[in-house]
């Protein structure tokens, strides 16, 4: 029976499983490589360029070689990564998405494409936690925010319908609160009242919000604001820091400081050849 539990959780790769060697090679390349197999997952969705098929071609092909990269560089950490869920998912995801339009004479394969295309994006979101946490991060702030733009939304509508041509419908309210919470600013709607000038304050200081999360959370995500692959400085280079502000560690300094000392036993060896050459040629005068 323990054998059998072993071999079970071997087939679905469970995280648990993996050394601590394993672990900090796939946090570590996860870090790095979170950013192109984002792109790779949503550009090729939205991108499109009619009037030219390299551009499509160059985002298709791109595209795949990021999901194929990543496959490869994940078995080369778990060698038996396509013995998971995970894995197959993955390896599926990289057949489904293959260029076909490439070859010649093959046709109708874009509504195919698409859904696999899609399936880039939920595997994105399943096997990466870094994705996984910014999506959950992302869906409280388009909560927070969405209540928000309805709430004021309405109180503007209220307050501006009256006696503002611009705020003729609830539509248009929406409108305006769904400008003024991006910052965008068209200025086609403006609330002329000082209740509706006050519901436009509140969206904005939202719109500032939830810019300002978002920003913290894609550094986050991609380790901009860590300085070391771990996501953390090691402690030597921290003390160093914090001590003598230049973020030098402790190896360096203890090298810089030999260095000085190799130069200050030179110069005093000089020194002393030199009074002894002098204290010599006066004694023969």
């Amino acid at each position: 029976m323990p054998g059998r539990l072993q071999s079970v959780r071997a087939r679905f790769g469970r995280a648990d499983d993996l050394t601590a060697e394993q672990k900090a090679a796939r946090a570590r390349w996860e870090r790095r490589w979170n950013l192109p197999i984002l792109l790779a997952a949503f550009v090729p969705l939205f991108v499109t360029s009619p009037s030219s098929r390299a551009v499509a071609v160059v985002i298709g092909v791109g595209s795949w070689l990021v999901f194929l990269i990543d496959l490869y560089v994940q078995r080369r950490i778990v060698p038996d990564y396509l013995h998971s869920a995970k894995g197959r998912f993955d390896l599926a995801v990289v057949i489904a998405t293959f260029p076909v339009y490439l070859i010649p004479g093959v046709s109708g394969y874009s509504a195919i494409l698409l859904l696999a295309r899609l399936g880039r994006v939920a595997r994105v979101l399943m096997a990466t936690s870094g994705l996984r946490r910014f999506a959950e991060r992302l869906g409280k702030v388009a909560l927070i925010a969405g209540l928000v733009v309805v709430l004021f939304s309405l109180s503007a509508y209220e307050a501006e319908h009256a006696t503002n041509s611009g705020f003729a419908t609830v539509g248009d309210a929406f409108w305006w609160g769904i400008v003024t919470l991006t910052t965008v600013g068209y200025g086609d709607i403006v609330p002329k009242t000082t209740a509706g000038r006050l519901s436009g304050v509140a969206i904005m200081l939202t719109g500032i919000a939830v810019l300002g999360v978002l920003a913290g959370s894609l550094a986050s995500m991609f380790g901009i604001d860590s300085d070391g692959d771990d996501g953390a400085a090691p402690p030597a280079r921290e003390h160093a820091a914090g001590e003598g502000g230049t973020g030098r560690s402790v190896e360096d300094e203890l090298a810089s400081l030999q260095s000085q000392l190799v130069a200050v036993q030179q110069g005093l060896s000089d020194l002393a050849k030199h009074i002894g050459s002098r204290g010599s040629s006066a004694g023969t005068q």
